[in-house]
């Protein structure tokens, strides 16, 4: 069984049909990502998976269940996280308070427990901050553990929105344009940090514009155009795809 299956799923809005019609399944441990041109509906097609959109027609299926509707605070309890294409970062709390946020759903906070401190709530706010800084490490950014987020530079932000999504020791992660706005360096440490999340064991579906990264990372690729699937299959398969290679430059290549 695959862990995330998508059947027939549309949205539209007004006579816009931003997703049309797209299925596809994606199997556990997989790094799988969805490409197309600008306008394809990628960003749109991960906004309806993960809860903030709801389909005008279609099902969604995570870990064999069908989860079209939920909230995405719902999805994420189901171990469904993701990162967004612009940084959603608190700039007002430190490094390690964003990261510990997202294992808010990993603490036990009860009015009682809250109200008089007690010594299992500050154990677990203990075990809750070491698991941050590990993640921190995990991601790269050893040297900013002790630092406040609005003092960190973008490329080191988007590992440490990653590390936040983390933190939620989800079983499936959206990464959307991860590398959107790094220089060479940035986008090699990011392309090393996706395959290390794929690693332990947690599967990955990526949107990105870097070619390079999605090649070189992919197990599988889905190709939309105008909201439509155009082609999917392995990196080899989808680089001599001629509807594709029109798609990305014009029906004349």
């Amino acid at each position: 069984m695959a862990l995330l299956e998508i059947d027939h799923l549309s949205i539209h809005f007004g006579n816009v049909h931003a997703v049309q019609d797209i299925s596809f399944q994606v199997e556990e441990g997989l790094v799988y990502s969805v490409i197309g041109p600008n306008g394809a509906g990628k960003t749109t097609l991960f906004n309806l998976i993960t809860g903030v959109y709801l389909p005008s027609a279609g099902k969604i299926r995570f870990n064999g269940e069908e989860v079209q509707g939920k909230d995405p605070y719902q999805l994420a309890h189901m171990g469904m996280a993701r990162t967004f294409q612009n940084l959603q970062i608190w700039m007002n709390m430190t490094a390690l308070e964003n990261v510990m946020v997202g294992a808010h759903r990993h603490l036990d906070t009860s009015f009682l427990k809250a109200v008089f401190r007690l010594p299992s709530l500050r154990r677990s706010e203990r075990a809750l901050r070491q698991q941050a800084t590990e993640l921190m490490r995990f991601v790269g950014l050893d040297s900013y553990i002790g630092a406040d987020a609005s003092s960190m530079p973008y490329g080191a932000l988007k590992r440490l929105e990653i590390a936040r999504a983390l933190a939620a020791k989800p079983k499936l992660i959206f990464l959307d344009e991860p590398a959107a706005g790094l220089n060479p360096k940035e986008t090699q440490q990011i392309a090393g940090l996706i395959r290390r999340i794929a690693d332990t064991g947690v599967t990955v579906v990526l949107v990105e514009h870097d070619m390079k990264l999605i090649m070189d990372l992919s197990d599988r690729i889905l190709v939309l155009d105008y909201g439509k699937r155009l082609a999917e299959g392995r990196g080899a398969e989808i680089r001599q795809n001629p509807d594709v290679i029109a798609a990305y430059l014009g029906g004349h290549a």
